[in-house]
C-alpha cells in the first residue's frame, strides 16, 4: 500500500507520562510478531514508565502518533548522549498501519530535532530480528555499523548500531 492509500489521519504530539499504558501495549503489539520478543516494563523498558520525563529530562523527545480516536499507534523518541549525535530511540508503529508514511514521518521529525540541536549525525540500536524496519532505515539513508551488541534482556535482544549523517536541510 502506498503512504496516501488507506492513510488515516495521525495526529502527533510529544508523549505524556500517562500514556506509559498504550506505550506497553503498543510494544506488546508490535513484539507479538516477534517470537521470543518480550516487553518487561520493570527491567529493560524502564523510559517508558515516564515517557513524557525520561526523555525531555536530558534534553531529548519523545512523540506519539494519534489515531483519529485518540488511540496511541505509533512512537518515537531521541536523545543525545554525547556531542554532536543525537540517537533515535523507540520507532513502533501499529503493525495494521504501516507502510503508510507514518514510521517516516516519525523519523524526520526526530532528525529535524537534532538538527534545531546542532547534532551532525543520528545512530540508533535495533534488534537484529527487527528486518522490515531495517528496510525502513536504510531507504532513509541510515547505514548498519560493523558489529552487534547483546542486551541481556529477557528477550536475549541482539542489537544492529545504525548510522546517518545528518543534511543541513533535509533532503
Amino acid at each position: 500500500m502506498s503512504p496516501s492509500e488507506g492513510a488515516a489521519p495521525f495526529a502527533i504530539r510529544r508523549a505524556r507520562d500517562d500514556d506509559a499504558q498504550d506505550l506497553f501495549g503498543l510494544l506488546a503489539l508490535c513484539f507479538a510478531e516477534y517470537p521470543g520478543c518480550y516487553v518487561d516494563p520493570h527491567e529493560d523498558l524502564t523510559d517508558l514508565r515516564t515517557p513524557g520525563r525520561s526523555f525531555a529530562d536530558n534534553g531529548g523527545a519523545f512523540w506519539v502518533a494519534e489515531d483519529a480516536r485518540g488511540r496511541v499507534c505509533a512512537c518515537i523518541g531521541v536523545d543525545y548522549p554525547s556531542g554532536g549525535a543525537g540517537e533515535l530511540h523507540r520507532l513502533y508503529v501499529r503493525p495494521d498501519l504501516r507502510r503508510r508514511g507514518l514510521g517516516e514521518r516519525l523519523i524526520r521529525l526526530a532528525e529535524a530535532h537534532a538538527r534545531d540541536r546542532s547534532s551532525e549525525r543520528m545512530f540508533f540500536w535495533s534488534d537484529t530480528r527487527f528486518s522490515t524496519a531495517h528496510r525502513l532505515y536504510e531507504r532513509l539513508g541510515y547505514r548498519r555499523a560493523e558489529g552487534t551488541r547483546a542486551l541481556g534482556d529477557v528477550s536475549n535482544s541482539v542489537e544492529y548500531r545504525f548510522e546517518k549523517r545528518l543534511q543541513a536541510t533535509p533532503t
